[in-house]
């Protein structure tokens, strides 16, 4: 009976964690699957001091998807996500042809965007973008240039390799030494606004018409929406057709021979822009051109189809600019770090965290071990600021609100053990649950209200271990919570050298209570733990 009933609870327990994981409103579920019934356990609740902290110009190379456009939120202010990398040959070595002036027929970028399908009618399939910041459909200006900056993975130093950093802040590089390459000319320089001058973010299905090269038959085939830029047709004849075989022969040597493609992002008149997260590596450039096969002089020889693929890929920067308003600038440049500050504002990209600081937590911790009081659970309930948030709405979804924070040991820039020990849920939106950092929504007002993370075993382990330091934690929105490393930054200071890289892929934010007495009692940051005390 005994193995039945465990049988059943481990069950239950295990439907319940399937079930909230697939929950994709994000309400609460940190919430639901750790209980807020404590059975008569006993809480206590500590001070915390927690502050802002800018995050100064960051490493943004070799990101898995990366920030491209304009985003204005009104709450913290305008950012804008410009982008460089490097490129790759498909095939090394190619065989061109021996036809000395080959007829470039099309070349063009393509990116594939993030995008789920709603419906289809008569064989046309209408499609939803995802990771799209900002009323859909706004414009900005996009300009694809030859990159003038070569690009590196690593470099050696006294005969040691290290790693080769980009930084947010070097938009203004790219864009110097982009006019020192053929003159700056722009690549996506077609006569459709819609490719360059206003560009937009395309929802629409994409087709294609394909000739057999053989029987003539031209077949239609459909994509999912994605950028779509036809490029300059004699810069790539120049570039690529007409290169010197050793230019093309291996990939180092060809990454040297062309540097790669900068993209420039700039306000297009009065639209206010938006602003997506690619996947840059997906991307490619394809190059369709003719030849001749029986004669390079006779200009009725018979030509062939031919076609190369450029990828992008290889080293690669996101560059950010940012405008801050004078409320956000103001928080992150006076913070208190003794008393803590009463908002705290978190934004990512080129942004801004929290110093969070369980000092008074930390005066109790002899007495509590003298006592042999036992940790049940622990959790840091973060309230936000809604008034703070109101900022400019989107069309469809209200005021944008990131979906989850990340709480992580700041003096040590590794997560806390709650994170690591979390195996509920899976991905990059749904991963680690039960630690949570999960926005939980009013049903009627559709916008955010609390996070909660748990950091039961973070404060077991400070109790039970007597050499455990109660570290500084640190307070970041997240792009991607399965995603846990740090990037460096530019300039260090006394607080932090590094920020998690997921908070600078993100480009959302928000604003919270701090633990300060100015601070409405209900809604006031602090440490509560529920504690099992011997009689």
């Amino acid at each position: 009976m005994y193995n039945t009933s465990f049988f059943k609870k481990t069950l239950l327990i295990a439907s319940v964690v399937l079930l909230y994981s697939c929950d994709k409103d994000f309400n609460a579920i940190g919430d639901d699957l750790i209980g807020d019934n404590h059975f008569g356990l006993e809480s206590e609740k500590y001070d915390v001091v927690a502050y802002d902290q800018e995050i100064s110009p960051i490493q943004s190379n070799a990101f898995t998807n990366s920030a491209l456009g304009i985003y204005n939120d009104g709450v913290f202010g305008e950012r804008t996500a410009s982008y460089a990398t490097q490129v790759a040959l498909e095939s090394y070595a190619p065989t061109i042809s021996k036809d000395p002036n080959p007829e470039v027929e099309t070349v063009t970028l393509s990116i594939p965007y993030f995008s789920h399908a709603t419906s289809t009618n008569n064989g046309v399939t209408t499609y939803v973008l995802d990771s799209i910041y900002g009323k859909p459909g706004e414009k900005f200006k996009l300009s694809v240039y030859e990159s003038g900056v070569q690009m590196r993975s690593s470099y050696f130093d006294n005969g040691s390799q290290f790693a080769q950093l980009y930084y947010t802040d070097q938009n203004a590089d790219f864009n110097t030494f982009k006019d020192q390459v053929n003159s700056g000319k722009l690549l996506n320089d077609s006569g459709d606004k819609s490719q360059n001058a206003e560009f937009f973010f395309d929802s629409s299905e994409r087709s294609d018409d394909v000739r057999d090269p053989t029987t003539g038959v031209i077949t239609t085939t459909k994509a999912i929406p994605q950028m779509r830029l036809n490029l300059n047709k004699e810069f790539f004849k120049t570039k690529i057709l007409k290169a010197t075989a050793a230019n093309l022969s291996s990939q180092d040597v060809f990454q040297q021979y062309f540097k790669g493609l900068y993209f420039k992002v700039e306000k297009a008149g009065g639209s206010p822009g938006n602003m997506a997260l690619l996947n840059f590596a997906q991307g490619k450039i394809t190059i369709k051109y003719k030849v001749k096969t029986d004669s390079t002089t006779d200009p009725e020889a018979t030509t062939e189809d031919k076609s190369m693929v450029i990828n992008l890929s290889g080293a690669t920067a996101s560059l950010l600019n940012d405008v801050k308003v004078p409320t956000y600038q103001n928080a992150i440049s006076a913070q208190n770090k003794v008393t803590g500050d009463e908002s705290l504002y978190l934004k990512g990209g080129q942004g801004s965290l929290a110093v969070i600081e369980l000092n008074a937590f930390g005066s109790k911790l002899e007495d509590i071990r003298a006592k042999k009081w036992m940790v049940n659970e622990a959790n840091l309930v973060f309230h936000i600021d809604s008034e703070k948030m109101l900022g400019i709405p989107d069309a469809t979804v209200g005021t944008r609100e990131p979906k989850r924070i990340y709480l992580y040991d700041l003096t040590n820039n590794t997560p806390i053990l709650d994170y690591l020990t979390d195996a509920t849920g899976s991905g990059a939106a749904m991963g680690k649950v039960v630690y949570s950092g999960i926005i939980n929504v009013d049903p009627t007002s559709k916008k955010g209200t609390t996070y909660k993370i748990r950091l039961t075993n973070h404060i077991r382990n400070i109790i039970r271990n007597t050499t455990a330091v109660n570290v500084k934690l640190g307070l970041v929105v997240t792009g991607d919570i399965s995603t846990a490393g740090s990037n460096k930054l530019k300039l260090k200071n006394d607080v932090i050298t590094d920020a998690p890289k997921a908070s600078v892929i993100s480009p959302l934010g928000t604003v919270l209570f701090g633990g300060t007495s100015t601070v409405p009692e209900a809604k006031r940051l602090r440490l509560e733990v529920y504690y099992t005390k011997p009689n």
